[in-house]
């Protein structure tokens, strides 16, 4: 048997694909999920072979949904929206299929997923939204992170630096910091240049929590934050934040 999760908030939208579904009797619907946090539970729970995700939802959008995962089922997008279907091939999905879509169009998605199942798509797809930046309008304004159980929405506004971890990087606000399995590169091209500069090969600061540049050590000089951290400053880092400061 094979198991599937319907993760949109509409309840009309899971009507329709449950009707569709009926068309292939091998695969059982474990779970419904009106959004993402749901969703995240529901995955955790039943180990789904296939998702079909809606993107925009409140709370946390199917992007921010997948990011969250440690386990990634087969994705089938289904959304009213064509703008993400570039983003949502970027990140292997089997198919996106355009809201109000037909049951011939909705069987053809599903039949292509089972015809590829053999060479092992999901494993594919998992190491590829891992390295896959995917740049949403949302993330330029919040930053979505997963705790245990638990999910977290950090305004970018309450960052005061990101720091370079392993294969991870540390997200810090004022009373907490939090890890999240992206790269530096990615938060230095999504975060607001305006607000947020990469002033080291391991660190991005907000320009706004810094207080002071000081020395340290030869030519090397560190930058002093609201919250007391000194973050190191490369020698480019530290020209670009003197430019950028005008000082």
């Amino acid at each position: 048997m094979i198991k599937a999760i319907l993760i949109d908030d509409e309840p009309l939208a899971r009507s329709i694909i449950k009707e569709y579904l009926q068309g292939f009797p091998e695969i059982e619907v474990m779970d419904e999920c009106n959004n993402g946090f749901e969703g995240v539970k529901a995955i955790q729970q039943h180990q789904p072979d296939l998702l079909f995700l809606d993107v925009q939802m409140p709370k946390i959008n199917g992007f921010e949904m997948l990011e969250l995962l440690e386990y990634t089922p087969a994705v089938i997008f289904t959304t009213a929206f064509d703008e993400y279907a570039i983003k949502a091939f970027e990140t292997h999905a089997i198919d996106y299929l355009l809201k109000p879509f037909s049951k011939e169009r909705f069987s053809k998605a599903v039949q292509k997923w089972l015809n590829s199942r053999t060479q092992n798509t999901s494993a594919v797809q998992a190491q590829s939204l891992s390295d896959t930046n995917i740049n949403h309008a949302d993330e330029q304004h919040r930053i979505v992170v997963k705790n245990g159980s638990n999910i977290k929405i950090i305004p970018v506004q309450e960052v005061s630096y990101i720091e370079a971890y392993d294969d991870y990087v540390k997200i810090f606000t004022k009373d907490a910091h939090h890890l999240k399995k992206k790269t530096m590169n990615y938060f230095e091209k999504v975060l607001s240049a305006s607000d947020f500069l990469r002033v080291h090969r391991s660190y991005i600061v907000q320009l706004s929590q810094i207080t002071r540049i000081e020395p340290f050590e030869k030519n090397n000089h560190i930058a002093l934050l609201k919250s007391g951290a000194k973050i190191p400053l490369s020698r480019s880092g530290y020209l670009k934040l003197k430019e950028v400061l005008g000082i």
